[in-house]
């Protein structure tokens, strides 16, 4: 697979591989900080060539190999980025949107502005409005001084490197919060959260089915998963679902 490039207006590249075959298109969206060569997007490209299905893979700017710095990202602006690039590499296809923690978020936002297009929707471990309700209880006064101050905080994270978090990211996520109200998506949708999730708490998802429109929404609990889900078990159950949606068989 060769990683493509899609130009935003000011000039950031956005990087992308798309696999072809048959539709709709599989995208796969990815988490906070993380991008299209994780274990999950690789495991389920190899599924769908294996099926014949095509699949993009995306970065957003400031993630993996596109441009920009992290910094400067926002809910708004990276889920502008997904539909930018898939604008320029899916055309007109209809869709089926993975999305995966944050990314769960923005493929609720893509969904509601392609509706037309997306036949359904997997969602791992979905965090839509994490930034108002996970991250902004946990500040403290200290946080909160240093974000009027300096725009950004960095705090430890048990995936690597200590994650900023920026005043622009918490603001912007309140323009696209979706929990209080009902979610005008009404396609299919598969949920799969680990109830041992340290990050995004499995609740968040029965709270997300509440507000779903969609009466085919289908929830998968799994007792001691985590919020990767990236075990081998885990993956099985990730392409069993995908493969489902898309009326397929897993074996």
């Amino acid at each position: 697979m060769t990683v493509s490039k899609f130009s935003r207006a000011d000039g950031i590249e956005l990087a992308y591989e798309l696999l072809p075959g048959a539709g709709p298109v599989v995208v796969f969206l990815p988490g906070y900080a993380s991008d299209m060569g994780g274990t999950k997007a690789i495991f389920l490209q190899g599924a769908c060539a294996k099926a014949g299905q095509a699949m993009l893979r995306l970065d957003y700017s400031g993630h993996g190999q596109s441009g920009g710095r992290f910094e400067d990202g926002t809910i708004g602006i990276w889920a502008e980025d997904a539909a930018q690039i898939i604008g320029g590499a899916a055309g007109g296809q209809k869709l089926v949107l993975v999305g995966s923690s944050m990314g769960g978020w923005i493929a609720l936002l893509l969904a509601l502005r392609f509706a037309a297009r997306v036949e359904s929707l997997l969602l791992i471990a979905p965090a839509p409005d994490f930034t108002e309700l996970m991250m902004v209880p946990k500040l403290t006064a200290a946080h909160q001084e240093t974000l009027d101050r300096d725009g950004v905080i960095f705090e430890p994270s048990e995936y690597g490197a200590p994650l900023p978090i920026t005043k622009k990211l918490l603001e912007d996520g309140r323009n696209h919060l979706l929990l209080g109200g009902s979610i005008a998506v009404n396609c299919p949708v598969q949920i799969l959260h680990g109830m041992r999730d340290p990050d995004v708490p499995w609740q968040h998802s029965l709270m997300l089915n509440e507000c779903l429109a969609s009466e085919a929404v289908r929830m998968t609990f799994i007792k001691d998963g985590d919020h990767r889900l990236s075990r081998d078990e885990d993956l099985l159950l990730l392409r069993t679902s995908l493969l489902s949606l898309l009326g397929k068989d897993a074996a």
